[in-house]
């Protein structure tokens, strides 16, 4: 057996020279391996550009306040208000791949400038994608709508379930399970509401529909917007009706 210089019998390859450049080596890259991670590691920096893009469109084109506010990811970025909702007055703030931290993080620029009357909400897909529980999901629900209640008493918030989609159907079940909690939550309050676009996504096979999704099957077509839209209307005319009683 080999033994490497000033070390002992029974401790060959754990003290001298070699053994402490072997410790270095390993305690660097564990270093150099960690920060590289928190380099990486997703947080809400990374959508900082498309905030500032906001705040652009807005300065050229002051938004006036009181209209319905679609914030959340990329459904709700694709979402052509004007094609679907040509009659009502909104403002799209969706930035995909976002997470329902995001907005929260930005609530302060994403959603206090514009003082909605209502603000229609799709988020959580992501999250649970990248590994986060539906109770984790809930917990930040939650503390969205703190951030609405505490700054804006009489906006109401329309949470659009999280979606089945074909390319994460291996996730739907901690997705609905986020969805039944958010729902229970949402019971009962009247400046909460929760809309159900699952049932009506899942086809008579108990998949989700094809023709509801493009190509990535996971962004809506114009199929599933049609179909969100039309869920969406009544909440809508209910959330007018509210809004000018008060």
């Amino acid at each position: 057996m080999k033994r490497y210089p000033c070390c002992t019998d029974g401790e060959a390859g754990r003290t001298g020279p070699v053994w402490d450049q072997v410790m270095l080596w390993l305690v660097l890259t564990l270093v150099v391996g960690a920060s590289l991670m928190a380099q990486e590691a997703p947080g809400p920096q990374r959508w900082e550009a498309a905030i500032q893009a906001f705040e652009a469109a807005d300065r050229d084109s002051p938004p006036e306040p009181g209209q319905v506010l679609f914030l959340g990811s990329s459904s709700i970025r694709g979402w052509d208000l004007e094609e679907y909702f040509p009659e009502l007055d909104a403002i799209n703030r969706g930035f995909g791949g976002s997470q329902i931290a995001d907005s929260i993080h930005f609530f302060d620029r994403l959603v206090l400038p514009y003082r909605p009357r209502a603000i229609v909400f799709y988020a959580g897909d992501n999250d649970i994608a990248v590994g986060k529980s539906a109770r984790e999901v809930v917990r930040d629900y939650q503390k969205f709508v703190a951030q609405v209640e505490a700054a804006l008493d009489e906006t109401q918030i329309i949470f659009i379930a999280i979606k089945p989609s074909i390319r994460r159907w291996h996730l739907v079940e901690e997705m609905r399970e986020a969805n039944r909690l958010i729902r229970e939550f949402s019971e009962g309050k009247p400046n909460l509401a929760y809309l159900d676009i699952d049932h009506p996504m899942i086809g008579a096979d108990g998949k989700p529909r094809p023709e509801l999704f493009v190509e990535d099957g996971l962004h809506l077509s114009d199929a599933g917007y049609q179909l969100w839209s039309d869920l969406l209307a009544p909440l809508l005319r209910t959330s007018a009706r509210s809004s000018s009683t008060q």
